[in-house]
């Protein structure tokens, strides 16, 4: 008898695709993949990426960090086995609109599909539509506002995808109807914090609920938890995957710890009815190779990761992750031995008394 139609879908963190100020030559590309990722992918139907560079125009925008990569970075996605991609991220237009224009071109050179921008709204919405092994499925991106994305697709004019709640629900019923399944990935939340705001959390199950079989996200560049929700699954950050440091015009970068360079590449097989079997596996970027993380750090931050969200998120848990962010983490990244030396034991009864009324 014969089995069932199926496919096998990967979906992995952010490319980070950069290039060095005052350089025609860019980072790494996903050569730096290890041979036992590259089998892997090989393995798979579809690949799914979070593009988060755009390669270089003339103009760009004001604000930097911007995130430019070269044409050979984004040929390394073939050889990476990597066939879509989600341009909804808040770096996709870094070089304005002939920056997403040659992006898109190249991608189309590389047969690769692209979906989460576009030169309209219409564009920008527009689903990658697939049908593979007799299993059809739509991707659809969007971009939160929090990001920082200042660049929305409008009804004349290039941009992303915007990330309404109620739009995007009505749009995966109207796609659950000519489809199997329906992957929606948002570029939501805050960066560096190690699990979602409540409120994204009823956004992610309220996607589920309008039919779609799995919401992955990105844009807080670590990882954050997993969870199953009825006949879907939500992975709220999927972390860097390619952790190249992002530049500054004055020469300065932006670099990343080990907990940043800790992503996942989760894997699901689906038919033509629901998720059949699903792999969480924690992948490591030492700076020269990605691979897959073999030591237990990784099933520790994975585990890590979910376990906040068994636990659940609370306004009370939330804004102490608030407090460690923003305020924890700049002070422990500017502390030197002169800045030490100046604290008062006032200093240190002041910071406790913050956390513990956050």
């Amino acid at each position: 008898m014969a089995s069932n139609p199926s496919i096998r879908l990967a979906i992995i963190g952010d490319l980070l695709f950069t290039t060095p100020y005052a350089s025609q030559n860019g980072s790494r590309g996903l050569e730096s993949v290890s041979a036992q990722i590259t089998t892997l992918f090989a393995n798979c139907d579809l690949v799914v990426a979070n593009l988060e560079s755009t390669l270089a125009a003339d103009q760009q925008v004001a604000t930097e960090p911007r995130v430019l990569g070269t044409a050979q970075q984004f040929d390394s996605l073939i050889q990476a086995h990597i066939n879509v991609v989600t341009l909804a991220n808040n770096h996709a237009f870094d070089a304005l609109d002939e920056g997403f224009r040659k992006t898109s071109d190249k991608l189309n050179e590389l047969g690769i599909h692209a979906f989460g921008a576009g030169n309209n709204l219409t564009a920008a919405q527009a689903p990658v539509s697939l049908t593979m092994n007799g299993v059809r499925i739509a991707f659809i991106g969007a971009v939160a506002t929090s990001t920082g994305m200042g660049t929305f697709a409008g009804n004349d004019s290039a941009g992303v995808a915007p990330l309404e709640t109620r739009a995007i629900c009505d749009q995966i019923q109207q796609l659950k109807t000519s489809h199997d399944h329906v992957v929606f990935i948002p570029h939501w939340g805050e960066e560096r914090f190690r699990f979602p705001a409540p409120d994204q959390v009823a956004q992610g199950r309220a996607f589920i609920d309008a039919g779609a079989s799995v919401v992955a996200g990105h844009h807080p560049h670590v990882l954050q938890g997993t969870e199953t929700y009825h006949h879907g699954v939500i992975t709220y950050s999927l972390g860097n995957f390619l952790s190249n440091p992002v530049y500054w015009q004055d020469g300065d970068s932006l670099t990343w710890d080990k907990f940043e360079r800790t992503s996942q590449i989760i894997v699901f097989e689906l038919d033509q009815e629901k998720i059949t079997r699903i792999e969480q596996v924690p992948v490591f970027d030492d700076g020269t190779q990605i691979r897959i993380e073999e030591s237990g750090w990784g099933e520790k931050c994975l585990h890590h990761a979910d376990n906040y969200l068994r636990q659940g998120i609370t306004p009370a848990r939330y804004a102490k992750e608030v407090f460690r962010v923003h305020k924890l983490l700049p002070f422990k990244s500017r502390l030197r031995w002169d800045t030490i030396r100046r604290l008062r034991p006032k200093h240190f009864k002041k910071a406790v008394k913050l956390f513990l009324n956050n």
